[in-house]
């Protein structure tokens, strides 16, 4: 069955494994987001997949996600996978450091989110969340992420707000708190440390989940780790 599917953050880790994943299934149409574009460059293999400039740092993130995504009457799947890293020592942090982290980390997806809901109220659809570990409450916590990680707590407690908003609709929302994953990202945090998944071996989970979770679950933060971090 055919689904379009957007995925913001798709230029490297595991966004780019997740637009890969999707494309095996020809009947998809993927929309890959990023503002790293000469990265997606090898997405062109791909028929099915389309790939947009975009940053969520843009002024108005609503309006340019609304803009891009104009001739597109539906759209089933939304995974919101963006992230900025701050790492830094809690004195050090800089106002810039925390705007630039909250913008893209929980503003960004919550625009982003409020462009998509008129394509997806009429028919319904999944929206995944991306978070990690260190916004999962009760988790250990690492120093220098204080940025960081209260943006992902941020975001799980957007999800469970949406789902109760959102309820009575057909659209249903669900948080993803990855743990370690190999990554680009993984490695600015913590330099030199092995994770024991592989970013493809997590985008098949969410992938899988992406497709087929909504029919049992909604408005829920789901820890997904094998480690510390």
């Amino acid at each position: 069955m055919h689904k379009n599917i957007v995925v913001v953050g798709a230029s490297r880790g595991i966004g780019k494994a997740l637009v890969e994943k999707l494309a095996q299934e020809k009947s998809n149409t993927i929309y890959a987001l990023s503002r790293n574009s000469k990265a997606m460059e090898s997405f062109s293999k791909f028929e099915n997949v389309k790939t947009i400039p975009f940053d969520l740092a843009a002024t108005d993130v609503r309006l340019e996600i609304s803009k891009i995504l104009l001739n597109v009457s539906q759209i089933d799947i939304l995974v919101n996978n963006a992230g900025k890293l701050v790492s830094k020592p809690f004195l050090e942090i800089t106002e810039n450091d925390l705007n630039d982290c909250y913008q893209i980390n929980v503003i960004g997806v919550i625009e982003t989110v409020q462009a998509i809901v008129p394509k997806m109220i009429e028919k319904g659809g999944h929206i995944v969340n991306i978070s990690s570990m260190g916004g999962f409450q009760g988790s250990v916590k690492f120093s220098g992420l204080t940025a960081y990680s209260t943006s992902k707590a941020a975001v799980c407690s957007f999800t469970e707000l949406f789902a109760e908003e959102y309820k009575d609709s057909k659209i249903k929302m669900n948080c993803l708190c990855l743990g370690a994953a190999q990554t680009e990202m993984l490695e600015e945090a913590f330099p030199g440390y092995i994770a024991p998944v592989s970013a493809e071996k997590m985008a098949e989970y969410i992938v899988d989940f992406a497709l087929n979770a909504n029919q049992w679950i909604n408005g829920k933060i789901i820890p997904v780790s094998l480690s510390t971090p």
